[in-house]
């Protein structure tokens, strides 16, 4: 699932200055403007799936309100927080970087931040400039493509080939109602059930979709739903017993995941044979001499109670899946130290590239003419106009910085 989330962009300082009787020339008083807000994702447990983003894809968060006189900082942007099930994991579409893993209830992240406020008048008093009529525009916020990728957190996972009857199962053992018929992949997302022992302990199982010989490479669907059994307890594995080659189907399916992970491949296991209510599955039973074998019909409820139970003991008996250590509440990695100015010699004149540049250009009200001589000072504090003539400017070549392009006039 994509999603397209942007931060709010910082509101603009304030240019204004004191007014006041007896005070005829009171000094700049202009406030900073307020942030603007993030877009943040919470992991709660009421949400089951990530179907909510279907219908809409993109997330806007607040803009910042301006500054005002008399120092009023303006209003930070409304943030937006996103409600994602338990078990959501968030990466960078660009980059491929994970951002996020809201493996437990509460979980946040910051998706993308606001920009900040732009400074008012007052900042740029000095001993030379005692009046400064300009103040800088707001930065503007994150932007930044995501994709979720949901990894279910049940105690016990059914894995099968397709058509083993593992929804079938589900909605034996629990309230679940997937959706079931007889052919490949009725079930294309993984549904969740909880089961119910005769002493009243309850255990939660996922349904996963069927996998296929080559799911661990990717054939069929099948590394979107391997992921999915990542985080559960105990594997189920089931197989139809009615099926030519029973046991074939399930070296075939423990060989996927094995190939897919090998920590996984090693968590406690069950082994379930369904469909006994067929003869070829009862008879199957009836010479078959391997053990630990749990033989099911769901259709009639034959030796379900009894699996139920065992399913429940072995997730009391397994470990619990290790969680990597840190705060619930996960931020955006802190911005890298901006990069100094650099000069680039083009065929149409000179381009300063760095983000500090950039900086500049988002801090500069490029309609002010007091706020351009502000930025033809920062340019000599920042190194840029040694970095242009040791590149070879000269007057009246053509300079440009980010989106502004203007002629080269040593001061």
């Amino acid at each position: 699932m994509r999603i397209r989330v942007r931060g709010g962009d910082g509101g603009r300082g304030s240019a204004s200055f004191r007014r006041e009787p007896f005070i005829p020339h009171g000094g700049p008083d202009g406030g900073d403007g307020g942030r603007g807000g993030s877009v943040v994702a919470v992991a709660s447990p009421q949400e089951s799936s990530l179907q909510a983003f279907l219908s809409r894809s993109s997330w806007q968060a607040g803009h910042g309100k301006p500054g005002a006189k008399a120092r009023k900082e303006g209003a930070a942007g409304a943030d937006i927080r996103l409600s994602v099930p338990v078990g959501t994991q968030i990466v960078d579409d660009a980059s491929g970087e994970q951002v996020a893993d809201l493996d437990r209830p509460g979980a946040e992240a910051v998706l993308a931040r606001g920009g900040a406020g732009g400074r008012g008048n007052l900042h740029f008093k000095s001993s030379i400039k005692q009046a400064p009529d300009f103040a800088e525009p707001g930065r503007p916020g994150e932007a930044r493509t995501l994709r979720l990728e949901l990894k279910l957190i049940a105690d016990a996972g059914l894995v099968g080939p397709p058509n083993a009857g593992k929804s079938s199962l589900l909605a034996a053992i629990s309230a679940a109602r997937p959706k079931i018929a007889d052919y490949p992949f009725t079930t294309l997302d993984p549904e969740l059930g909880v089961a119910t022992t005769t002493a009243g302990d309850r255990v939660v199982v996922a349904d996963i979709p069927g996998l296929l010989e080559g799911a661990s490479h990717g054939a069929g669907l099948g590394l979107r739903f391997l992921r999915h059994v990542e985080r559960t307890r105990v594997l189920v594995y089931v197989v139809d017993g009615s099926a030519p080659d029973p046991f074939g189907e399930l070296a075939k399916v423990r060989a996927e995941v094995s190939a897919y992970s090998s920590e996984l491949a090693a968590r406690p296991a069950l082994t379930v044979v369904n469909k006994i209510d067929l003869e070829p599955a009862a008879a199957l039973r009836r010479r078959t001499r391997r053990a630990g074998l749990h033989f099911v019909s769901a259709k009639t409820g034959a030796g379900v109670p009894e699996l139920v139970a065992a399913i429940h003991h072995a997730v009391a008996e397994a470990p619990r899946p290790q969680r990597a250590a840190g705060p619930a509440v996960q931020k955006l990695k802190p911005r890298r130290a901006a990069s100094a100015p650099g000069v680039r010699k083009r065929p149409w004149g000179y381009e300063v590239v760095g983000e500090r540049a950039l900086n500049l250009i988002a801090r500069t009200d490029l309609e002010s003419r007091h706020s351009f001589d502000w930025f033809q000072v920062q340019l000599h504090r920042l190194g840029i106009t040694a970095a242009l003539e040791a590149a070879g400017v000269e007057p009246g070549d053509t300079v440009r910085i980010g989106e502004l392009e203007f002629e080269y006039q040593p001061g």
